[in-house]
């Protein structure tokens, strides 16, 4: 079953070719472990269900690399890139070379050893002479192979890559925070070096990280000759590498893949940001040698970065449904990668003091991944001394409450007040929303009258609003109060998953909040389970059962509750639909960003008609559902000659269902 396993890993992550969908990877996961939870002395250290939680550790160490990991000289231009080769030119006498052009991947480079085809060990770069230890979080990354497939394995190897994700799992990951009222991160590299620092792998396995090998340090017991060789030997190993790297002859070839990858990098699923370009030949690298820092046989060419400099105004803070106060830069508008920017992200306090910013400053924008403006650089020379620190608000703007750090090593400061307006306005509108009790006409401007005119000091209080007190409210008349009352009370018949969704637990996003319904079926339930069967739920988790445990446990919860029931609300879940449905045994994957609704709606629809929406692409998938920008999963679907179908396409065949 072990090998079966690490076949199924092999096919998805090396060759791109799964054969099996999700659910079918997971319950061969699930079997496996329960046998080694029956046989425990038969259970390896290197087995697939290592990957799934080694607990929490108490810290990082820190480990030598066997071999320095050198950074790499960047070229910014064409004719830098010519310099180089012509210094290489020198340094061989004019002997011929090769050159192996790679993508250059926006991650976090990691330095993994082997020893007798076994992991056993992983680092980050570091100072270049050791980096942490974050072996058992590399672990729980399914693109790298636990143990080494195929022949001549090398008795030791340190294998150097990018640890980086996907743009399509980063949005869901910011997703999934905002959802919550978590810091965001910035881009898909930020997402990824926070998720490999995290101390809890049960909760770095949930990342959807993945990794391409790219270059070589000590090894012992084989023989390789050049680059082009060692890329290969990796792909016999199981281990991946990325599919786009080329070998070339000539410098004329390297500078049109260079070009090339400029122009068309966009279509990418993850972020690059240039082209390295290595000298293929070991012997010759050797004869090139290196600097202190970098190695004279690899260059990497930079891409022009999508950057403006403007002045930063003001720094304001926003008050989240979960309390977190979150600084906002104000800023002069300025045109960047063709959009023009007024406020950009600092994500947290520590940020403002990492990059030393005041207001006033004349700052660096990047729009991150080209999508998120983000605050880079402060260009301190052009300071005139009338610039001001901003100090961390003491009390929070919204109610004049205490702010403070929840716990030591905590990042976000929180509004620490409950009944706090902005809390409870934020967290209206989430409970108001399409995703949970989708109550049409309850959007920001309404939630904020009401929470500011005292009609609603908690969630269960718009269930009691009277068309009287809807008509005080600006702009509200007959037809439209009568609209959104009617808006409320169906609302009352919400399965208990969008109810779960709506109260807008900590960590708790859509999916969970349907695992809990399905699971428990009536919230009472819910509200008596033990923290031990939370924890023994495949998708839920330590962390995530803990803040179910401590969101019931409160007073107000419980007292907000009782009004919900006494307003009428179901609080219970529907089973899903079986026997002879529309959808019945079909396999639907989803890929790209939806309009009409949320991917978790979409998946729901599916589930209610009889389907099984799946993850992953393979041959058993019955069609793909295709949005806005779909990533690598179209790709893989046109390969495998799916039935691929639009979303709109969707929308009228679900509907004349």
């Amino acid at each position: 079953m072990i090998k079966q396993i690490r076949s199924h890993d092999y096919n998805y992550y090396v060759l791109s070719q799964p054969e099996i969908a999700d659910k079918e990877y997971d319950a061969l996961m699930r079997e496996l472990k329960d046998l080694e939870d029956k046989y425990p002395e038969f259970r390896s250290d290197y087995s697939p269900t290592a990957r799934l939680n080694a607990g929490i550790s108490d810290g990082f160490k820190s480990i030598k690399h066997r071999q320095k990991m050198l950074s790499l000289d960047n070229t910014y231009s064409l004719s830098e890139l010519e310099d180089w080769v012509n210094r290489v030119d020198k340094g061989l006498k004019g002997k011929k070379v090769e050159f192996v052009a790679e993508l250059k991947i926006d991650g976090v480079s990691a330095n993994i050893t082997y020893v007798r085809g076994k992991l056993s060990a992983a680092a980050t770069r570091g100072d270049g002479e050791s980096g942490e230890d974050i072996t058992q979080n590399i672990k729980t990354i399914r693109a790298i192979p636990l143990v080494m497939l195929g022949k001549n394995i090398p008795d030791f190897i340190e294998i150097r890559g990018e640890v980086y994700m996907d743009r399509e799992d980063f949005l869901h990951l910011n997703q999934q925070r905002q959802s919550m009222q978590e810091v965001l991160f910035a881009n898909p590299r930020n997402a990824t070096s926070g998720s490999l620092k995290l101390l809890d792998t049960s909760m770095v396995a949930k990342r959807r990280m993945s990794f391409f090998a790219h270059s070589l340090g000590e090894y012992k017991g084989i023989d390789i000759v050049s680059q082009w060789d060692f890329l290969n030997s990796l792909k016999a190993w199981g281990i991946r590498t990325n599919p786009h790297s080329q070998l070339y002859g000539d410098l004329k070839k390297v500078i049109d893949y260079c070009q090339g990858w400029q122009e068309k990098r966009k279509k990418l699923p993850y972020d690059i940001d240039g082209v390295v370009i290595k000298i293929n030949n070991i012997l010759q690298q050797k004869r090139l040698g290196s600097t202190l820092k970098s190695p004279r046989w690899a260059v990497a060419y930079k891409f022009p970065a999508q950057q403006s400099t403007t002045v930063l105004k003001n720094i304001l803070v926003q008050v989240g449904r979960t309390g977190v106060i979150t600084p906002v830069a104000e800023l002069e508008p300025v045109e960047c990668a063709g959009v023009i920017i007024s406020r950009a992200t600092l994500h947290n306090f520590d940020e403002i003091g990492r990059l030393g910013v005041k207001v006033g400053d004349r700052i660096v924008l990047e729009r991150a991944g080209e999508v998120i403006p983000k605050i880079i650089k402060v260009v301190t020379s052009v300071r005139t001394g009338k610039e001001r620190e901003f100090k961390i608000p003491q009390a929070c703007p919204a109610c004049g409450c205490e702010v403070s750090k929840e716990k030591a090593g905590e990042v976000a400061y929180r509004c620490i007040n409950p009944s706090c307006p902005a809390q409870i306005a934020r967290g209206l509108v989430h409970f108001a929303s399409r995703s949970a009790m989708d109550i049409q006409g309850m959007g920001e401007s309404l939630v904020k009258q009401i929470v500011t005119k005292g009609m609603a000091r908690d969630f269960a209080d718009i269930y009691f609003l009277k068309k009287q007190d809807l008509l005080e409210l600006e702009l509200f008349k007959d037809k439209k109060a009568d609209n959104l009352l009617r808006a409320i009370a169906r609302s009352k018949q919400q399965p208990l998953s969008r109810f779960i969704y709506g109260l807008g637990i900590r960590h708790v996003g859509e999916k969970a909040a349907y695992t809990l319904a399905q699971r428990f079926r009536a919230l009472d339930h819910l509200i008596n389970v033990k923290q031990e069967e939370l924890e023994s739920i495949y998708e839920i988790g330590l962390i995530m059962a803990g803040s179910v445990i401590s969101f019931f446990k409160q007073k107000n919860t419980l007292v907000l509750i009782k009004k919900f029931k006494t307003a009428g609300l179901k609080l219970r879940e529907k089973s899903e639909i079986s026997g002879k449905t529309p959808l019945n045994g079909k396999t639907i994957v989803f890929t790209g960003q939806l309009n009409a609704f949320s991917r978790n709606q979409a998946e729901g629809m599916v589930r209610q008609l009889g389907g099984r929406p799946v993850s992953v692409v393979s041959k058993n998938a019955d069609f793909v559902v295709v949005g806005e920008n779909p990533g690598s999963k179209y790709s893989q679907a046109v390969k495998l000659g799916l039935k691929i179908i639009s979303e709109k396409e969707f929308s009228r065949w679900i509907a004349s269902k």
